[in-house]
């Protein structure tokens, strides 16, 4: 279903009126000055609070309940640590047909990522500059590395922990979400 921005977020209002998606109290975020919210959606995340919100244009179109990855508390550092990671990232990819229903692929490792890996000798310096450039270019960085990868948005529920760093909602969720988010669209995680 193709619709406009616009469309798309009063749709979204809308079904979530109608399926009582249990509102979160929260502020408006502080978004980074670098992020234009009045091209399109923001996803931010509150890992603490399990909760994902979706804004458009100051206001919160949703919040949704999620889980994390095995070992939720503190950044993701490396591969198979269990970590959800922390910080400003973008959507650079979709999958309509991943093995968790559907799924967003997030920008993971970005620029603090990778000077942290380089720093403490976890990624060469070929693999810094892979990452950086993605980064510089908005395109899907190498997760192929020592610092993990494939950090992803999907569904298959939002039970508990269970993933290995991923952030995990309910079919029904990530179908709304799905709809509303775009290649490019800014995701801001939070401790």
């Amino acid at each position: 279903m193709a619709t406009e921005p616009a469309q798309t977020t009063e749709w979204i209002s809308s079904v979530v009126s109608e399926t009582g998606v249990p509102p979160v109290q929260s502020s408006q975020p502080v978004l980074p000055d670098d992020i234009d919210d009045s091209e399109g959606p923001i996803l931010v995340i509150y890992k603490e609070k399990r909760t994902l919100e979706l804004w458009q244009q100051d206001e919160r179109i949703a919040a949704f309940k999620i889980g994390l990855g095995f070992n939720p508390i503190g950044d993701k550092a490396q591969e198979g640590d269990g970590r959800t990671p922390e910080g400003l990232y973008s959507v650079c990819l979709r999958n309509p047909d991943s093995k968790f229903h559907r799924s967003l692929g997030l920008s993971y490792p970005g620029k603090k990522d990778a000077d942290n890996g380089l720093a403490t000798g976890l990624i060469s310096q070929q693999e810094y500059d892979q990452i950086i450039e993605a980064a510089a270019t908005g395109e899907k960085p190498p997760w192929n590395t020592a610092l993990g990868g494939y950090i992803m948005i999907h569904g298959a529920g939002s039970q508990s922990d269970w993933t290995a760093g991923c952030i995990a909602l309910d079919n029904d969720d990530m179908d709304l979400l799905w709809t509303a988010c775009p290649v490019g669209t800014p995701v801001l995680i939070y401790p």
